[in-house]
């Protein structure tokens, strides 16, 4: 697995030596834009519009805006030399409950593996946090920007670290509909509906439906088939919210009650019968 990053997890007066990796991974298509006629791939030229002329990358630097057109010049020497006291450590600042962490503050996963000499101090950490509960707010300095960050235990001995938003970069949304009460009766039925939606997780089973549309769309369209989309249905109106939470509790109880059964024949035993050569023969094999 690549390495990202490479530095220790600092608490106390213990450094555990790690080493980061991205935990994800995005399944997209990636496209590239072509030119209508010709199919050409289109290329992305760096212009200066005062000199008109394209611009190498090793003559393009970072300038802050600070008024209009007007720019401070922030040389590469600047930024790693504010970066180099901070860059190889993971300091950990609080431990806390996981449930007080609201999860619109996450924003990347990574796995964080020890170093050949810290197993026994990663293990330690780990064992430590699982037992108490805890995980631990933590900052980190990775690619120029200082990162708030979360450490988590999985399956009791693989440590993740989740990067933050730090609040200031949270947006707050005004709820504008707080004075609509829904009655005793919608709210009741509202619950009963999720009751009735109620399962435990298990990821395998979803799926990006879009993305397997998409490649078979590529795949049909590279063999020189046709492929056809079939029409999406159309959204239904809720003209009534009761009569639509009526409607749904009892689709969702037809569904249940067709589930168990599948559960109860999956669980019976299957009878088998014997063939002329002693061989047993399911029944509608």
């Amino acid at each position: 697995m690549h390495t990202v990053w490479k530095g220790s997890i600092s608490f106390g007066l213990v450094n555990v030596p790690v080493k980061m990796h991205a935990a994800t991974e995005t399944h997209e298509f990636h496209f590239n834009y072509l030119h209508k006629d010709c199919h050409n791939r289109i290329r992305y030229i760096k212009k200066c519009p005062h000199c008109e002329i394209e611009v190498a990358a090793e003559n393009i630097i970072k300038g802050y805006e600070y008024e209009k057109d007007h720019y401070v010049i922030m040389e590469e020497e600047d930024l790693a030399s504010l970066e180099a006291p901070l860059s190889r450590s993971i300091d950990i600042l609080d431990f806390i409950d996981l449930s007080d962490i609201d999860p619109i503050y996450y924003q990347k996963s990574y796995y964080l593996s020890p170093e050949e000499a810290a197993h026994k101090a990663y293990k330690l950490l780990c064992q430590a946090m699982s037992d108490t509960g805890k995980v631990a707010i933590a900052k980190l300095t990775m690619r120029a920007k200082q990162h708030l960050a979360c450490l988590r235990i999985i399956d009791q001995s693989i440590m993740v670290l989740e990067t933050m938003y730090y609040p200031a970069e949270i947006r707050h949304l005004e709820a504008s509909w707080d004075n609509v009460s829904p009655t005793d009766t919608e709210i009741a039925m509202a619950r009963q509906l999720i009751e009735n939606l109620a399962a435990p997780f298990a990821p395998e089973k979803y799926r990006d439906e879009l993305r397997e549309q998409v490649k078979e769309l590529i795949e049909k369209k590279v063999s020189g088939e046709t492929y056809r989309v079939a029409a999406a249905p159309e959204p239904g109106k809720v003209v009534d919210l009761m009569e639509a939470l009526r409607a749904s509790i009892a689709m969702t109880d037809q569904k249940k009650q067709q589930n168990t059964a599948e559960s109860e024949t999956e669980e019976k035993p299957t009878k088998s019968t014997l063939t002329p050569r002693g061989r047993r023969k399911v029944k509608g094999a």
